[in-house]
């Protein structure tokens, strides 16, 4: 792979609030590895309106890890995370849904069995980061990479009316639901301006955002990929 790097983009931009993430502290024991599927439901159990808003999201709960968090266990049906005390839950939603998500806030979540307390709430704005990505974007079980980066470089493009000059897939993983398994990629944008990676991370990828697909986040940069994979 050949990748050179530009100078950092990030910019002094100051981001919309319109859209942001609401970062809950939590106390649990531990928690399935494929938790996706029960933690949606949960949440939108109590947050009816969740699933009617195509921008809100879950992000999948992931524990303290190395690499940026491009590291994770192998897809295995009886694996389990450990949550620690700096472990969170985090969820992308309209600014106007702010108050009524922060009703979470000592609510007991029952995620396959597994009890998850949740605590207080903190607001995150979104960072202008040049380079950004997402864990979990879903694709076909036998898409090859190039297909897949075409697709998505095609549905950027239509969003946010942007045409991508670099991104990179990583590792497969699967998602269980109810009605199959979902095939899914790590996915870098990288060399964005900064309206264009905050429109990014606002509009996300895809209609699965509550199973955690297709959510943008910032990330450091490209030394960490190889290294995860």
């Amino acid at each position: 792979m050949f990748w050179e790097e530009d100078e950092d983009k990030t910019l002094p931009f100051e981001a919309p609030e319109d859209v942001i993430d609401l970062v809950f502290s939590i106390r649990c024991k531990n928690l399935p590895l494929n938790h996706a599927w029960p933690l949606s439901r949960e949440i939108i159990d109590r947050l009816p309106w969740f699933d009617e808003i195509p921008i809100a999201g879950i992000h999948q709960i992931h524990v303290a890890e190395s690499n940026n968090g491009w590291m994770r266990p192998e897809d295995d049906e009886d694996a389990l995370l450990y949550p620690s005390r700096r472990t969170k839950m985090t969820l992308r939603i309209p600014i106007d849904k702010l108050e009524a998500t922060k009703e979470l806030s000592g609510k007991i979540l029952n995620i396959d069995g597994h009890i998850l307390e949740v605590l207080n709430s903190k607001k995150k704005v979104f960072s202008n980061s040049s380079v950004i990505f997402s864990r979990y974007v879903l694709s076909d079980a036998n898409e090859t990479e190039n297909t897949f980066l075409t697709r998505i470089s095609e549905e950027l493009k239509n969003t946010v009316n942007f045409k991508v000059k670099k991104m990179l897939c990583g590792k497969s993983h699967t998602i269980k639901t109810p009605t199959g398994i979902l095939s899914t990629k790590h996915l870098m944008i990288a060399d964005l301006d900064s309206e264009t990676s905050i429109k990014i991370q606002q509009q996300g990828i895809g209609n699965t955002k509550e199973l955690g697909c297709g959510i943008f986040v910032p990330h450091k940069g490209i030394k960490s990929l190889n290294a995860g994979e």
